[in-house]
């Protein structure tokens, strides 16, 4: 059962929320029809987290009307990915929007406060890979997670990444972000006992191309406990990450007999 719902069961149990308000919650529809979109508002009682919009490919006035959808709906803090400056500056005339140009990622609201289990370290190979980690590294701090930075630590200086070892083996999770040859997630994979999340970037000259031999190399890493997303999928990875920061045990059914 995914934590909100519990909260609010909880809640119920101990008599801060009343039956009928809980009742209400749960019977509210489960997506608001707005024409070109259903927006889902359960998602966050299923998954733990909210509907994101995925800003490419979308107009600013449709943005804007699934926003508007969301807010009218009780979601407060809403993520935009792969959102344009243009279109950004757009929105910001109908609602009060923080834009993070390198990410291409568009915040309403603010910011919640960590919940997780420990801390996500999101690592680069290099500075050109920063706008994919930084997706992934805002995502998962709209999910709740305590993120650390780790920009251009590739295995062209390998000596950069050993100068945070530390940071290295506290991690709960390690978002690997690297284009080129990808080395950088089989380096971190063979120095820590976190999960590892490996991002393939499409930065490279033309043999990598477009991403393509870092995912190869990534998928192929000789290193245990590596997952990959595809390439250029930090929000995929940000995911990830702040599920796996979020894991509690669960109960066994009731009636298990284990």
């Amino acid at each position: 059962m995914e934590r909100d719902l519990k909260k609010m069961l909880e809640a119920v149990k101990d008599g801060s929320l009343s039956i009928e308000e809980a009742e209400r919650t749960l019977k509210q529809q489960p997506f608001a029809d707005i024409g070109f979109a259903k927006v889902d508002l359960h998602r966050k009682i299923r998954q733990g987290a909210a509907e994101v919009i995925y800003g490419a490919g979308k107009t600013p006035e449709q943005i804007s009307g699934i926003i508007s959808a969301m807010k009218e709906n009780g979601q407060s803090n809403i993520l935009i990915t792969r959102l344009s400056k243009d279109a950004a500056d757009k929105i910001a005339a109908d609602h009060e929007l923080t834009y993070h140009e390198i990410a291409r990622i568009g915040i309403v609201g603010t910011m919640p406060e960590p919940d997780g289990l420990g801390t996500i370290v999101v690592a680069t190979g290099g500075t050109s890979d920063m706008p994919v980690a930084e997706e992934a590294a805002l995502t998962a701090e709209m999910m709740g997670n305590k993120v650390r930075r780790l920009y251009d630590v590739g295995v062209a200086g390998l000596h950069r990444l050993m100068n945070h070892l530390d940071l290295i083996m506290d991690a709960s999770v390690i978002i690997a972000v690297a284009g080129m040859e990808g080395a950088l997630a089989s380096v971190v994979g063979g120095l820590a006992a976190c999960p590892i999340i490996a991002v393939p970037t499409s930065v490279g000259y033309g043999a990598s191309f477009n991403g393509l031999s870092a995912l190869l190399s990534m998928l192929n890493s000789c290193a245990g406990g590596i997952t990959v997303v595809n390439i250029d999928n930090g929000f995929g990875a940000g995911v990830a990450a702040g599920r796996i920061n979020h894991m509690e045990k669960k109960d066994p059914p009731s009636g298990d007999a284990h």
